[in-house]
């Protein structure tokens, strides 16, 4: 059996890559335990999120499919940080998480040059370390298959060596009721890649007809929902409301009084777990001085009886999880449907993979999602365009698409991942993104989609449809910038004769969208809402932009001198001894990169100039 990629799981990065080497032409076989668990939300059912809200939006620009998912089966839909400026408000959704699996499913089952095979991998499979090929079990099967690909990505989630604990009780699996992966760890050990363990965990989930409602607080959606796709018109379903509790002093109490009972305190957890979503034992241990802690309880579904509860992830043993629930206001009498647990789990260090997201080990070889040592389902999905795109464009022997820092978290992400080599899982933040205000959640198609459309991901109509936004955005742009003159004396406009309308703009309470009913000129244009949003944006924050431009082109300049990945840094001089270790260690592209990596200083950057204007470099470009 030949193929042109071989995806190994159909988590959130597994359907990002294969959709994306598929679009792009390659032969794709998905290799999945179980068809049932495409694109499974194993956590929170929701998309998005502060930060990872803008990831989305990245997703779908590149032609990705994650944002038109959540659009079609969402039942909530909400604007975080609308309170504050466009560079941290992010959009958010919750899903119907069945619904959300048979879209993707029947997305993957219907797109042309992608075969799906129930099957476990086993072997990567390597000549001269390039990769050939995989090794994998079929379902129901007891003899391994030889599988031949030019091309292999991995997307393991945390099913390698996965062990899960509730309490003292420990299983293998991936997932709660599914099995771990235990032999494809060892396959990449033998190719001579570095391995560690991380570890994260999930909460109770209820029965909604158990919740007493009356003692909780409703959080509805947005009363117009926003859609995460550019190519969605408007959100048509009804919303499902969500709710909000808090733990109390007899909550605390019976987790302290327990705590010589948690995985995580009596050594049987040794991993390391996500630092910013700890679970609710580390919370009470951490934050001593708070006296409750926000849960937010969240419907899987329009159809389905389990409430997740969002904000007290635990390990606990079970007894301890319904005590503890029950002290809870509006959860006293709740029925549990499945306890929290936490899952240990094998993953990449990620200094081991370039910013392709390649294996730097064996040649053709990419890795994306929680392998590489990242949370969340769009962290996940976006390394998984990225790996997929990267495979296609590798095996046609075109150049590779590595995103800056300046163009999408997503580049944030990645730069983050090979440079920093994080030691608990990764999840993305506003504050990571040095240029936020340029990465806005509503400028995604703006800043991405021409790319899209380059590798054929974006239709010809959805870039026409972004060139006739730019095109209005200019001109709307060139008359804000025309000084006014005296139209008609009863329009209000007549009393800022003399100045233009983008300096009206910029005064307190000013909007575009009140201008254009009293601009004879901008009336006549037509414009929808988001060009309203973008120009309206761009000039009320024009100073900061431009401030942010100019930090740009200063550290482009770094971005500019590359460096090869056959430089041996022991033999460079005056490179301080921590300098060459990490920068043998890490392999970056770039000045500007290996200036990011822990312990290399601003020293050691100079004596790197030197050396790459040296007339006797010949290793570097």
């Amino acid at each position: 059996m030949q193929y042109d990629v071989i995806v190994v799981g159909a988590g959130h990065a597994g359907c990002e890559a294969a959709l994306a080497t598929a679009r792009m032409g390659c032969k794709t076989l998905v290799l999945t335990m179980s068809r049932d668990t495409i694109a499974q939300m194993s956590c929170n059912p929701a998309i998005g999120g502060l930060a990872k809200g803008q990831l989305v939006r990245e997703i779908d620009a590149l032609g990705g499919q994650m944002g038109r998912a959540i659009d079609a089966t969402g039942i909530q839909f909400r604007m975080l940080n609308t309170s504050r400026g466009p560079a941290v408000q992010s959009p958010r959704a919750q899903a119907d998480r069945k619904a959300y699996h048979q879209y993707m499913k029947q997305t993957l089952e219907s797109q042309s040059n992608i075969t799906i095979m129930e099957a476990m991998a086993e072997e990567i499979l390597t000549e001269a370390n390039k990769v050939i090929g995989v090794t994998a079990k079929p379902k129901n099967q007891s003899n391994p298959l030889n599988l031949f690909t030019k091309a292999v990505i991995l997307t393991t989630g945390t099913f390698m060596k996965g062990v899960i604990h509730i309490g003292d009780k420990i299983s293998t699996g991936g997932r709660i009721d599914e099995p771990s992966a235990e032999h494809i760890s060892d396959s990449l050990r033998r190719l001579g890649l570095e391995l560690g363990r991380l570890k994260t965990g999930t909460p109770p989930r209820l029965h909604k007809n158990s919740l007493d409602y009356a003692e909780l607080k409703i959080q509805p959606g947005d009363d117009i929902p926003k859609p995460f796709s550019f190519s969605t018109e408007r959100i048509t379903q009804e919303q499902v409301p969500c709710y909000i509790t808090y733990t109390n002093a007899e909550t605390h109490q019976i987790i302290k009084t327990n705590l010589h009972r948690a995985p995580l305190y009596t050594g049987q957890i040794k991993a390391v777990g996500p630092a910013y979503c700890p679970s609710i034992e580390t919370k009470i241990e951490r934050f001593a001085d708070k006296d409750r802690h926000q849960l937010f309880l969240e419907p899987e579904g329009r159809d389905v009886p389990e409430i997740y509860c969002n904000g007290i992830s635990t390990s606990l043993p079970a007894d301890v999880q319904e005590e503890m629930v029950h002290s809870i206001s509006g959860l006293t009498k709740a029925r549990f449907i499945r306890y929290g647990y936490a899952i240990e789990y094998d993953f990449i260090l990620p200094h081991q993979i370039k910013p392709t997201l390649g294996c730097r080990r064996a040649e053709n070889l990419f890795l994306a999602g929680q392998i590489n040592g990242t949370s969340g389902y769009e962290e996940a999905a976006a390394q998984g365009i990225m790996a997929g795109i990267n495979a296609a464009l590798k095996l046609q022997g075109k150049e590779a698409f590595i995103l800056r820092r300046d163009e999408a978290y997503i580049g944030v992400l990645i730069d983050d991942l090979v440079t920093l080599g994080p030691t608990e899982p990764y999840r993305m933040f506003t504050s990571r993104a040095e240029y936020r205000l340029l990465l806005r959640s509503d400028n995604a198609d703006r800043r991405l989609m021409p790319y899209g459309a380059k590798f054929g991901l974006i239709t010809p109509e959805q870039k026409q449809k972004l060139d006739r936004k730019e095109e209005l955005i200019q001109q709307v742009k060139t008359l804000l910038s025309k000084r006014i003159k005296q139209i008609n004396p009863d329009n209000p406009l007549n009393q800022f004769t003399g100045k233009s309308l983008a300096q009206i703009l910029k005064t307190q309470d000013a909007q575009l969208s009140k201008l254009i009913k009293l601009s004879p000129e901008l009336s006549k244009l037509n414009l929808t809402a988001e060009v309203i949003e973008q120009v309206e944006i761009e000039v009320k924050y024009e100073g900061y932009i431009k401030r942010q431009v100019e930090q740009i082109a200063r550290a482009g300049k770094m971005e500019d001198y590359r460096l090869s990945d056959g430089i041996d840094y022991t033999k460079i001089k005056h490179l301080s001894n921590e300098a060459k270790g990490k920068l043998n260690k890490f392999r970056p592209i770039s000045l500007g990169q290996a200036g990011r990596i822990a312990g290399v200083t601003p020293a050691d950057i100079s004596v790197l100039m030197v050396y790459l204007k040296s007339p006797s470099t010949k290793s570097c470009h």
